[in-house]
């Protein structure tokens, strides 16, 4: 069987040998870092457990320096599928974003269930910023905010790409959660409803009030059928085994059967608008 911590080691290899390019060969690149080409070989396959000083060395011979945090946070997250913040942040929160980017571009549907803020994906810079800055203090981790922002808006772009599906569920109360000024949450509320044109995107949102299947607790990302992401105070999870992405999904038809869409959303979202325009 293998184990969570080989397919973690094989997840790393697929990204190293996508780095590497088909304009370069094993053996070219093990010309240029000085390596044999059975070692190039052994990490891109997963049968070798890179060093940080590897990752380091094979972003900037394959022209990616940038990558080089986004890499090392995948070596820290491979000791297990609970990665905690403390060891995820501990470069600060823009090489976590690089390493969710890749997931969302390797996937093409979709779904969140979010119960206590707007999700990054559909967050205005703004409030992205206030959202990164209280949880810079809690962890208190590295104050890259600035970074980090730009890394999640620049993800939003694949909202636009076409054969792409969002399909986003929220409660009400991440409408009303307080996490920035009245004004940057007025104009979070205007994003959300020029989102639910967009025809990537499905937007729904549980009223309070709503009859639930299930209790609105912890928000969660699927990434196809493949990956679901879950965080916690502490870590978040990262589950590919068939049984717990069965849970997830169930959980998340669940409680999007409580959703309301389109009109009826955007006119929940409106009221939110008002309270803070109102503030």
């Amino acid at each position: 069987m293998t184990t969570d911590f080989q397919q973690d080691r094989q997840a790393l290899g697929r990204r190293l040998r996508e780095l590497r390019g088909k304009g370069t060969t094993q053996r070219q690149l093990g010309a240029l870092l000085g390596w044999p080409q059975a070692k190039v070989s052994k990490l891109e396959t997963g049968r070798q457990t890179a060093t940080p000083e590897d990752l380091m060395a094979w972003a900037q011979a394959t022209g990616h320096p940038a990558v080089t945090e986004e890499l090392v946070a995948r070596l820290q997250g491979m000791e297990t599928h609970s990665r905690s913040w403390r060891r995820q942040l501990s470069a600060g929160h823009r090489p976590v974003q690089d390493v969710l980017t890749v997931e969302y571009e390797r996937s093409r549907a979709l779904r969140a269930w979010q119960g206590a803020m707007v999700v990054g994906m559909l967050q205005t810079p703004d409030y992205a910023r206030n959202v990164f800055s209280r949880f810079t203090d809690l962890q208190q981790s590295p104050r890259d905010i600035e970074e980090a922002v730009r890394a999640r808006v620049r993800r939003q772009e694949l909202l636009y790409q076409r054969g792409r599906a969002f399909h986003i569920v929220l409660w009400e109360a991440a409408l009303h959660a307080g996490l920035a000024p009245p004004d940057v949450l007025a104009a979070q509320m205007d994003k959300l409803t020029n989102v639910i044109g967009l025809d990537t995107v499905q937007l729904g949102i549980v009223p309070f009030g709503a009859q639930l299947a299930l209790p609105p607790a912890t928000g969660f990302w699927l990434y196809d059928d493949r990956l679901v992401i879950v965080e916690e105070w502490h870590a978040e999870l990262w589950l590919d085994d068939p049984e717990s992405l069965g849970v997830y999904q169930r959980v998340w038809d669940k409680l999007s059967a409580s959703a309301v869409y389109g009109t009826h959303a955007r006119r929940l979202i409106t009221r939110a608008r008002a309270h803070f325009a109102d503030a």
